[in-house]
């Protein structure tokens, strides 16, 4: 789903005081609603890995994931409640996750150590971007508040995607993805 269907589907009657415009109520709680989206299943694909890790490393790695997991997880209320503040609707269900969420889910059977490492790092990266297009959307409309939450997740994001690279460095692993 893209921005203008995400826009579309979060139209809600709602008469939250904001100075905003209905343009931008939209355009802005479409954007955080595909970002909600994009932090959840990364939420879940950090805690899948950090469940099924195994190897010589498992618990720097297993500690490091579950960090990750908690830090992730605790943007999706904030997220949320900032839709709702500006007077927009927010996601309501795990299908309405899998409709917008363009962070891939990974339901193979068995992931090396390394390549779970590897596939968050490219995640945490396309997330950082993601994020970038989104606080680009609240500067466009001037929306202060979000923009400002958005540059501390981005630097929690860029930092979970340096902890990942350096991890996997020297161990056998190219580290240098994308």
């Amino acid at each position: 789903m893209n921005l203008k269907e995400a826009r579309k589907s979060r139209i809600a009657p709602l008469n939250t005081p904001t100075d905003l415009d209905t343009k931008a109520v939209g355009e802005i709680s479409a954007a955080l609603n595909i970002l909600l989206a994009d932090i959840y299943a990364l939420y879940l694909k950090t805690k899948n890995f950090h469940w099924h890790m195994s190897g010589p490393h498992f618990r720097e790695y297993h500690k490091l994931l579950d960090q990750h997991a908690n830090q992730i997880f605790e943007i999706t209320d904030a997220i949320a409640e900032r839709v709702r503040k500006i007077g927009g609707s927010t996601l309501r269900s795990i299908g309405d996750v899998a409709r917008l969420q363009r962070i891939a889910d990974n339901d193979t059977d068995f992931v090396a150590p390394l390549d779970m490492l590897a596939e968050l790092r490219e995640d945490n990266k396309q997330l950082t971007a993601s994020m970038r297009d989104t606080h680009a959307v609240c500067e466009k409309h001037n929306d202060v508040a979000t923009a400002s939450l958005l540059e501390v997740w981005i630097d929690e994001a860029e930092r979970r995607t340096w902890f990942l690279f350096e991890t996997t460095q020297g161990n056998g692993h190219r580290g240098r993805a994308g």
